[in-house]
């Protein structure tokens, strides 16, 4: 299902506001806390930038992950 500006949106305002209960048409969803609903956020904003990224033929950032095995300190 594509992201729409208006989930986003509506996210946003309530995380501005400090609710956790946020209604799209008649759905109904309640989050368990503020920084739940901000991941949610976030996680929709990645969401939207890929769709963004398939659609207009930018590729995707290269992820490289680099592992340690030393000794520490």
């Amino acid at each position: 299902m594509p992201v729409s500006q208006a989930q986003i949106d509506a996210l946003n305002a309530a995380i501005s506001v400090g609710e956790r209960t946020v209604r799209m048409g008649d759905r109904m969803v309640e989050y368990r806390s503020v920084a739940e609903l901000i991941r949610a956020r976030d996680d929709l904003l990645s969401q939207k930038a890929a769709e963004e990224a398939t659609t207009t033929g930018t590729p995707r950032p290269r992820q490289t992950k680099l592992y340690h095995a030393g000794r520490g300190f």
